[in-house]
């Protein structure tokens, strides 16, 4: 079923817009296939409700993180600094981005949790625990969406986008955003009528380069989308449900059919921190990723040159986090010869 969600309030350069809703528990999984490749296609992001997820799982891990990021600054430093894995705060990857937020960055395997646990948490093990069941949950509703996708393309191999995933060696990660509430000051400021009170950025305007993104936060707002069109749509928060965004190479896999959503997180609370978890989808670093066979024909020819995720990865780290990473790989651009021997044309 897709329903749209409680109409935000319109600021400047954004507007109110129905998200769509997708109630795994109903229709049949033709029509369920149906309505997620129409959401992939119009916005590339969706609200998933009866997803499957423990609540239990949901909360454990957001004690996990809410007890890390309270701990003094000192101690969290134990875990950092990022490198890109483990603690960070403000700097967002190499090429100095900045955002009002701290973070944790986890690879997804167990053996990477474990060690890490360490210099998380006072309890290794109940933060190990609770990280993998997360994990492992949402990878599962990762692989179910993403098959639903397969099927409603029409592609032969109904798992072939879920076999990315659930490779042993899948890059996938985990990363807990903090985006800590307003100080009082600023938030004074903010309160003013003159003042433009949209502009604190926690993480800015960026698309994901990975296959598909599962995003779940509190109940505090500040995640946008920006449409087709170019309007910003502020997503209402929903603790209790998941957002699926589609990530850079979902797009290449479709051959622009679906395209990658930008999204931005906004840091306006002023009595409560937000906290997203966010699990990126990704394939091992040597499998190949290009147009599947289905997305391509002489009418729709493809339009990005074959990559490894390693390569794709690489380039991403040589970029800005705004930037259009995808461009570089598509087979009517003239790259620069770095990327040209990146891809092996």
């Amino acid at each position: 079923m897709v329903v749209p969600s409680p109409s935000p309030m319109r600021t400047k350069k954004t507007k109110a817009v129905g998200i769509p809703t997708i109630d795994l528990s109903t229709y049949n999984r033709s029509k369920l296939a149906e309505l997620i490749v129409k959401a992939c296609e119009e916005y590339g992001f969706f609200k998933v409700v009866n997803h499957g997820v423990p609540k239990e799982v949901i909360a454990r891990i957001e004690e996990e993180g809410f007890g890390f990021f309270a701990k003094p600054a000192a101690e969290k430093q134990r875990a950092g600094p990022a490198s890109p894995f483990g603690y960070g705060s403000k700097n967002i990857g190499r090429n100095g981005d900045m955002g009002e937020l701290e973070y944790l960055l986890l690879q997804s395997n167990p053996l990477f949790i474990s060690e890490t646990s360490n210099a998380v948490s006072d309890d290794p093990t109940k933060f190990s625990c609770a990280v993998n069941d997360y994990i492992e949950a949402v990878k599962e509703l990762a692989c179910e969406v993403i098959d639903l996708v397969g099927e409603g393309l029409w592609i032969s191999d109904k798992s072939v986008l879920s076999d990315f995933i659930r490779d042993v060696q899948s890059d996938s990660i985990l990363r807990l955003n903090h985006y800590p509430p307003l100080d009082k000051d600023l938030s004074t400021k903010l309160a003013h009528p003159c003042a433009n009170n949209n502009t604190r950025i926690g993480f800015g305007e960026h698309s994901d380069p990975q296959i598909l993104t599962i995003l779940r936060s509190n109940d505090v707002g500040g995640h946008q989308i920006c449409l087709h069109d170019g309007l910003w749509v502020p997503v209402p928060p929903d603790s209790n449900e998941f957002f699926v965004m589609v990530g850079d190479a979902l797009q290449a896999l479709t051959n622009g059919r679906f395209q990658s959503v930008r999204h931005r997180a906004m840091a306006n609370s002023v009595t409560k921190p937000r906290m997203s978890m966010v699990y990126f989808g990704a394939p091992s670093l040597n499998a190949w990723i290009s147009p599947l066979p289905e997305m391509v024909s002489p009418q729709k020819p493809s339009l990005y040159k074959s990559f490894t995720w390693g390569q794709y990865k690489k380039a991403a780290y040589t970029t800005r986090l705004g930037d259009s990473r995808l461009d570089n790989f598509k087979i009517a651009n003239n790259p620069s010869p770095c990327l040209d021997n990146l891809v092996g044309q």
